[in-house]
Order: structure tokens, then sequence, then C-alpha cells
């Protein structure tokens, strides 16, 4: 049983994968609109590189025994994690690893709302690609202009970094930090007081986000702050809005009598706060996020497509094909990773353990493509 089940699950990937290389050809002839996953799909985007999809399951298999559970049906988790070796396989099928890999934050790297310390086993594995060369970026949500509160969040890092970089391990290491989703740039520096030095918005910014006119900014935070309150009265919610240079949002009430947010009220107070900018004026004119952050909501002006749209140019132009995002939103309201799916390929984890365990299967796949 488990060897024909094993069998049926390859074909249905082949399969899958056969629909996938149809759309890329298409891609390239610029017919996407007419391939046939588009028909079944039409909602299907961009594909950066083939998607291995029989070959990784093969893989998968042999970890999680898909083809020989007798009761339990391959499950979201199951495909989610397909898919995450199938992408990962498709970039280092193209000759080597990725060029620059982006990371979330909260729950990618280190669990919401805590920071990244020195015991922290995803630091050993970023050490490494970095000295292979392989650039990082963390992009995330957080948005600060000042570098000690990214110190703060990623020290353990950013301590390891510097000491390899005093050992002689580490040559020039390239580490950046996208804040605010896509409105503020740090990049590592081992002379700085926080390791961290700040790039001033005319030096990377891309052209189209040099048309965002600060009036506009304005206008649109209003409109957003407008609607959270709306929703603070509407579902009872003890909460604070907070306003930034570039992002309004909800944080839980300082009252000692305030309660905590339900998942529900941070799902509907994305939705409508969405809802309300996207039909404003000022929401056709500027890109933005509304994104549920676990125990607030923030509205950002752009969003993560735009953050690692941004660093590839500022690294000199590197190609989405030769850039991964790892994140853990994708899939719920407010999953501000989602949008990264536009510029570059992506995985799905759902903690940082996964993280840990996806950059090793990042190096195993990568060394057996050199082979």
């Amino acid at each position: 049983m488990a060897s024909r089940a094993h069998r049926r699950y390859g074909e249905i990937m082949h399969d899958v994968e056969e629909l996938i290389n149809d759309h890329i050809e298409h891609q390239k002839r610029g017919t996407q609109g007419r391939s046939k996953l588009k028909f079944l799909v039409p909602s299907v985007g961009i594909f950066f590189t083939p998607i291995l999809l029989e070959k990784a399951f093969q893989f998968q298999d042999k970890e999680r025994c898909i083809s020989s559970r007798r009761f339990v049906a391959p499950s979201f988790n199951d495909v989610r994690l397909i898919l995450n070796t199938a992408q990962i396989m498709g970039v280092v099928a193209q000759g080597q690893p990725p060029d620059l890999i982006t990371f979330d934050g909260d729950v990618t790297l280190y669990d919401d709302g805590e920071c990244l310390t020195t015991e922290n086993p995803v630091i050993s594995r970023i050490l490494r690609l970095l000295t292979q060369g392989t650039k990082i970026a963390i992009v995330t949500a957080a948005g600060y202009s000042e570098a000690d509160k990214y110190h703060s969040r990623l020290v353990g890092l950013l301590e390891a970094v510097k000491s390899a970089v005093d050992d002689k391990k580490l040559e020039d290491p390239t580490l950046l930090v996208v804040g605010g989703e896509s409105n503020y740039l740090f990049t590592f520096d081992a002379s700085s007081d926080n390791l961290l030095r700040y790039i001033p918005r005319q030096v990377w910014m891309l052209e189209a986000m040099k048309a965002w006119k600060e009036a506009d900014i304005n206008v649109l935070l209003d409109v957003a702050e407008a609607a959270l309150r709306d929703c603070i009265r509407d579902l009872g919610l003890s909460a604070d809005v907070m306003r930034k240079e570039r992002a309004v949002g909800i944080i839980p009430s300082s009252s000692p009598n305030a309660r905590r947010f339900t998942r529900e009220q941070l799902e509907e107070t994305v939705l409508v706060t969405q809802q309300v900018v996207e039909i404003s004026p000022v929401g056709k004119l500027l890109p933005f996020c509304a994104f549920n952050g676990g125990n607030d909501v923030f509205v950002d002006i752009g969003d993560k497509s735009w953050g690692v749209l941004a660093c590839q140019s500022y690294l000199g132009g590197i190609a989405g094909s030769q850039t991964l995002h790892i994140g853990d939103q994708f899939l719920s309201a407010g999953a501000n990773d989602f949008k990264a799916r536009s510029a570059c390929t992506t995985a799905w984890i759902a903690n940082p353990a996964e993280t840990v365990r996806l950059l090793d299967e990042l190096a195993l796949h990568s060394s057996a493509a050199r082979r």
C-alpha cells in the first residue's frame, strides 16, 4: 500500500510540476495568461524558477513518511514543506545558492515579541551563509529610524557577526536591516556603536518610491487612523493608537483593566482598515500594507515586496530568481510576507525551528547540486 501511495503521490507532483513548467514557458513568451495553469488557477502569480515538486516529494516523504500513513491524508503542512523544498531545489538547480536571502523577524528568526539572542541556533546558519558570500537582509515590519532599537532586537546576530569580523573569519559581510516593511535601511557596520549604520533614503529608494509624496503619505495614514479608531469603538478594543512617521497602528492599552485582543478582533481590524484605505482616493495612489502583528495591527506605507526590491537594487540588481525570502505570514489576514512573493522566491515557515531546518536543507541541496 505504501509503495502504491508513494508512486501515485509522485505522479501527482509530476503532473503539477509540468503545469508550472508550461506556465514558465508562457511567462518567457509573455503569454502567461494563456497557460493551462492560468486557466485552472486564475490567481496564479509569477514563478522565478522551476518548482521541483516530484523530487521534493521524494525528499519530504523520507522525512515525514507521508505515503506510509494509512489514515491521515497528506496535510496542509506536508504540502507547505514540499513546496519549500521544491522552491529551494529550484533555486540551487541554477548552479549556486541564492545571492540574497531575506528574513522576516518575529516568528521567523525568533519567537513573537522576543529578540535574537546569542544562543539562537539560526545565528550559526546565517554566519555560514555570510561566509559563503550570500548577502543577508532582515525585512521586518518593526519601523524605527534609530539603530539602537534594531540592535536590541538583533543583538545576538550583530555581535556574532562583529566577532567573526574581528577574528578575520568574515571579511566585509553584507547584512542589511529593512524596517517598517520598506521605509528604513541599515547596514552592518562593525565600527558603529550599535553595529548598524543608517542609509539615507535618497541613496537606496527605488525610482517609483521617490514619487511617493509626503502629503499623500500623511493623508493615507490619517484615513487608516480613522478606520482604526472606528474599530476600537465598534469592536470594544482595549487599545491605544500609535502614530509613526510612516505607519499607524493600534497596540494594547496601558490600562490595568485592558483585555487582550482576540485573533478575530485583530483580523477584523486588518480587513476593515484595509478595505477603508483601498477604496479611498489616496489608497489608489500609494502602496500600503495592513497587517496583524499577533498583538497589534499596523498600516505601513509600502510593503515587503518594496523592501525586497529595494535590497536587490541597493546590492547591485540581484534577480528575483536569486533571492529567497523566508517568513511566516503567507495565509491569514494581514499576511505581510505574502507581498514578497511578487519580488522573489519564497519559503513559508511556521516557527524559528523550521527556519533552522530550512537553512540546513538549503545547505544540503546546495552541496548536492554542486556534485
